[in-house]
């Protein structure tokens, strides 16, 4: 018996070392660093006894190191749908193992599999016009965005950055086509929209700096800033379109040269909990996925929160998208100068 209790001390210690060995890396934009350190690298990394490191910046830069280094370099990727479908299509990320994310059957059906095994969604955000009401006249549409009593009031996403292309579709809407099919028309109206545009932002950070200085009073962003924004312009406010917001779905995936991929797992399962789903909601970090998190009506009302809400947004075809993407770098930077 002594010696089988040796053995089993021996194999504990083993793992237990082993798990202290392994280091996660998580690629993610770095906004709201603060609580995500809280809520769930301190947690997590107590309940692995692992070590976490980071990579940051926004979705283009990440992505393209990623592809750069031929997959190799990231256990787990945070991007919006728009980026992470790219990557798909690219072949940067493997698929995960539904059996290794129990958490899964807690979220809403669509964050499950919305890329074909690729990874689940760990929230569902919308993107759509923030202005500052002391200063700007009611918006209600798309169309508002591009009145002219807005001089030097506006900053637009650029146009890598998620929502830049969105600007392309909405104005299209605006100016009556289809973007994906004629967008000569969408960028005549962005033309004409760029007296009004201050700047255009590369990140949330710089956005939100933009509208807390006073330089911008108008903006298109994902509801994941709001509460910053709110915090900075007590008065800055979501509009309520009647045309709709659009629909972001932010993804987890595990790229191809991951080299810790249980932990990988492991680490998407733990986003996905009830303890942390609940936290990033009420502390105004992320919109919950999970059906299980309650939200007092003050909470919620700065998200995408229950299936009705979910159900009302807007969805873009990220496949046209993407292939029309660097056309419209280009145009956009002519129009802009960059």
């Amino acid at each position: 018996m002594r010696n089988l209790a040796s053995l089993s001390a021996i194999a504990l210690i083993a793992s237990a070392a082993a798990a202290q060995s392994e280091t996660l890396t998580v690629s993610w934009w770095g906004y709201n660093g603060d609580k995500l350190d809280a809520n769930i690298i301190q947690p997590f990394k107590e309940m692995c006894g692992c070590d976490v490191v980071f990579e940051t910046g926004n979705n283009a830069d990440r992505l393209g190191k990623l592809q750069a280094r031929g997959g190799k370099g990231v256990d787990v990727i945070f991007l919006t749908d728009a980026y992470s479908q790219i990557g798909v299509e690219q072949g940067v990320f493997q698929k995960v193992d539904p059996a290794k994310i129990p958490n899964l059957e807690n979220i809403y059906p669509v964050a499950r599999d919305p890329q074909g095994g690729f990874g689940p969604a760990y929230t569902v955000g919308r993107i759509g016009i923030v202005y500052d009401s002391a200063t700007v006249e009611p918006i209600t549409s798309w169309s508002d965005l591009f009145r002219d009593d807005l001089g030097g009031m506006v900053s637009l996403p650029g146009i890598t950055t998620t929502a830049g292309p969105m600007v392309v579709v909405q104005a299209g809407m605006v100016a009556g086509t289809d973007a994906y099919e004629d967008d000569a028309p969408a960028f005549e109206l962005i033309e004409a929209l760029k007296p009004q545009v201050v700047k255009n932002y590369n990140n949330g950070s710089e956005m939100v700096n933009l509208i807390s200085t006073g330089e911008a009073q108008i903006t298109m962003t994902q509801d994941f800033t709001l509460g910053s924004l709110k915090n900075a312009v007590p008065t800055m406010t979501w509009a309520d379109l009647e045309d709709g917001d659009i629909a972001v779905l932010n993804t987890l995936n595990i790229p191809t040269g991951s080299e810790n991929v249980d932990l990988a797992h492991e680490f998407i399962n733990f986003v996905l909990s009830d303890e942390v789903q609940q936290k990033e909601a009420e502390q105004g970090v992320d919109a919950p996925i999970n059906m299980n998190v309650e939200l007092a009506p003050e909470q919620a009302a700065m998200w995408t929160y229950g299936q009705e809400a979910i159900d009302a947004l807007n969805t873009m075809d990220y496949a046209k998208m993407n292939a029309h993407k660097s056309d419209w770098i280009d145009m956009w930077n002519e129009i802009f100068g960059m």
